[in-house]
């Protein structure tokens, strides 16, 4: 057997990947570090710097929570920090909702403005009569300096410390939490450094952040076991903008930002860059648009998902000003949907966010047109298929939470369609005066097994019985496949490949103008819709997506020739392959999962084809890809022996590797197999790198796995 020699460049366990303030990954680097973190081992817990923002509370936002704690709580309250008063309102209904014993919660509203003294603004809850803390309406506190542009609005949630995991899980379900570019903002107006002594909750250990972070105040909370919330299902209505008009003072809800500037960052180890190096790399060498020009950033950014840019950039160095331009002209859209426009796309903080408002839209165009909500389906082990802790969970349990319940269809093959039918008959036949069902999600490929449902078939049905159809692009992308033509509302989270950089959080809604509800649900965001997406990330993310079709295109390529090298080693290749072409040897992989190969004819269905405008890239099956292996051992070594970076998130611009059912179902194997996904499940997001890299990547970590597997 030949000899493994590797180099392994994963970040240090526990380390932001990647190296910047920013980041929205973590470093896992080995199968055990994996294990050992799902268990709670001290030396995992303790050596967490980060995780991804909707699970780990960034520490600029743990640190801002502990001064508003400070200020405005009592000593048996948390609190969390939204962008809005309807998204704080919407908490506090969550928490009233789902408590299982009554609960106090109480709305802060706290307008921070530039160089606004800490010392000086303190209004501890203490200090109101008793009556008021239990007030419906918010108390709103300003900071003693002059209201400017540049003030910030920070909606603070209090409720009793013992129900943080509750409050926590909205946060995670709803992705509507606050930025941590926001919080730095407000830390900078506070003058409050990230070692500010007196803050009490510091956040100066690795291990009393991740506890903070991930909302826990034990380990073995953190990991399910004893959560008293998990699985609960309670209906709710979409919540109003809460009434101010009783308030102690009166002051602007909400302001612009304009000319944000860089906020202190955070040391991480001995090579940390310095803030203003750190500051200098996030905005790829000077090339973002000025802070203060956020709105013509948004309106790039939604020009470009609509498609109707004449001319977008082709590279990060391409002059943008004039793509978010009002006086900009724009075509046609290159979609299959032609009279798509940049009205028809809306930003949210990212893309959990965006499918949480898909579903309160959904629900309200019920009630519009006078009908009951039935319940949604969940088509395909995707989002809705992950564990309780990490980023694919919260699809199912935003329909679960907000919303009569739902119907699962854990694998969205063309096998499941007689029975949806089958449903979708029998409900009808109970009552003629609602759709039998509110909605159908699902994800275009699916996570991680990479299926395509049928869309055109799941058109057909939604049309016949009256329902919406709401798909996550997330993972195909629209530059790959265009199934706006399938659906009524497509989501996606830009913070993946639409960004790449890993720096910097986003997601949109799309709007299919020809879909049946079109009208209702326009309107209603015409007046619902907050655009709570921070200015800066705005900024972030058109930076970082004025290339995306190029990088998708170099994407797509790495993707498949590693899919095709590591499938020509697989059990499931060599059971096709004739004797004389047979490996020697019996393979370490089992099955590579891709779209080329799974559910290849839902896939190509949506492909986008060449057309006069588009994509100025071929068409591909995108950068993820998921392998099973023979044995433990095997896919341990050939994880452990893989030399990229090991950690949550996918669609990066390096390749990112995890063992996702470890991660995702480590206390229910059994029952991810059951819906097909092996416990033994190794899932990469392939990058960017040059191909012999990853080539040799990938055959040293076969070789791993092979002398792993020898082994046993």
């Amino acid at each position: 057997m030949a000899t493994l020699t590797r180099t392994i460049t994963a970040t240090e366990l526990g380390g932001s990947v990647p190296k910047l303030p920013h980041a929205i990954s973590v470093s896992l680097p080995t199968w055990q570090d994996n294990i050992d973190y799902e268990e709670g081992a001290k030396r995992v817990v303790d050596s967490m710097k980060t995780g991804y923002p909707r699970f780990f509370i960034h520490r600029s936002i743990q640190l801002l929570s502990r001064v508003c704690e400070k200020k405005f709580g009592v000593p048996t309250e948390r609190c969390l920090l939204f962008p809005s008063a309807a998204v704080s309102d919407a908490c506090r209904s969550y928490l009233h909702r789902h408590s299982p014993s009554s609960v106090t919660v109480r709305l802060v509203q706290y307008m921070i403005c530039p160089q606004s003294p800490l010392e000086t603004s303190t209004v501890p809850a203490t200090t109101l009569p008793s009556t008021r803390l239990g007030i419906s309406e918010p108390l709103i506190v300003q900071s003693p300096c002059r209201v400017s542009d540049d003030s910030v609005t920070l909606h603070i949630v209090f409720f009793p410390a013992d129900t943080f995991a509750l409050a926590k899980s909205f946060w995670q379900h709803t992705g509507d939490g606050i930025s941590s570019r926001m919080a730095e903002k407000c830390l900078e107006y506070l003058g409050v450094a990230p070692d500010t002594p007196g803050i009490h909750g510091s956040v100066t250990s690795a291990k009393a952040a991740f506890l903070v972070a991930t909302g826990t105040s034990n380990v073995s909370s953190r990991y399910g076991r004893n959560n008293p919330y998990k699985g609960s299902k309670v209906n709710t209505k979409p919540t109003a903008t809460p009434n101010t008009s009783n308030c102690l003072c009166a002051i602007p809800a909400t302001s612009p930002l304009n000319g944000i500037s860089r906020a202190p960052v955070a040391s991480e180890g001995d090579d940390a860059l310095s803030p203003d190096h750190a500051h200098y790399l996030e905005e790829r060498y000077g090339r973002n648009l000025p802070m203060s020009s956020y709105n013509v950033a948004k309106r790039a950014l939604r020009r470009r998902i609509a498609g109707v840019l004449l001319r977008d950039s082709v590279s990060p160095s391409d002059p943008v000003e004039s793509l978010g331009s009002a006086e900009t002209n724009v075509g046609e859209s290159w979609r299959s949907i032609r009279n798509v426009s940049e009205d028809d796309v809306y930003l949210y903080p990212t893309g959990m966010s965006a499918i949480w408002h898909a579903h309160q839209l959904v629900m309200a165009s019920v009630d519009k047109i006078g009908r009951s909500a039935g319940k949604s389906v969940c088509f395909g082990a995707a989002r809705e298929l992950i564990g309780p802790r990490f980023p694919y969970t919260d699809t199912l349990k935003i329909l679960q939470k907000w919303g009569p319940g739902c119907h699962f269809f854990g694998n969205g093959l063309d096998s499941d369609l007689p029975a949806l039918r089958e449903l979708l008959e029998s409900s009808s036949a109970v009552t003629s005066q609602a759709p039998p069902i509110l909605a159908l999600f699902c994800e275009f490929p699916s996570n991680p097994l990479l299926r395509s449902p049928n869309l055109a078939e799941l058109r057909k049905l939604a049309d016949e019985f009256g329902f919406v159809i709401v798909v996550d692009e997330t993972i195909g992308n629209f530059v790959n496949v265009d199934v706006l033509k399938y659906a009524d509302i497509v989501v996606s989270s830009l913070t993946k490949v639409f960004s790449g950089e890993t720096n910097v959080m986003g997601g949109s809604l799309v709007l299919n103008p020809q879909g049946h509800r079109y009208d209702i649900f326009r309107d209603h965001l015409k007046s619902t819709y907050e655009d709570t997406y921070w200015p800066e990330d705005a900024v972030y993310m058109e930076r970082n997506s004025r290339d995306f079709q190029r990088r998708i295109d170099i994407i797509n390529r790495n993707a498949e020739t590693i899919a095709e090298f590591l499938r020509a080693q697989s059990e499931v290749h060599s059971q096709t392959t004739s004797a004389h072409d047979a490996p020697a040897r019996r393979p370490a992989i089992k099955e590579v999962f891709y779209p080329k190969w799974v559910t290849r004819e839902n896939y190509d269905a949506c492909r986008n084809k060449p057309r006069e405008r588009g994509p100025l890239y071929p068409r591909g099956y995108g950068g993820l890809l998921s392998i099973t292996f023979t044995s433990e051992r095997a896919a341990q070594g050939f994880f452990d022996g893989l030399a990229c970076e090991k950690g949550p998130s996918l669609g990066t611009n390096f390749t990112l590797s995890c063992p996702y059912t470890v991660l995702a179902h480590y206390n229910e194997m059994d029952w991810a197999a059951s819906w097909g996904v092996d416990p033994r499940l190794v899932r990469v997001s392939v990058g960017m790198e040059d191909q012999e890299v990853l080539l040799k990547w990938f055959s040293d970590a076969i070789l791993a796995a092979e002398e792993a597997a020898a082994r046993a």
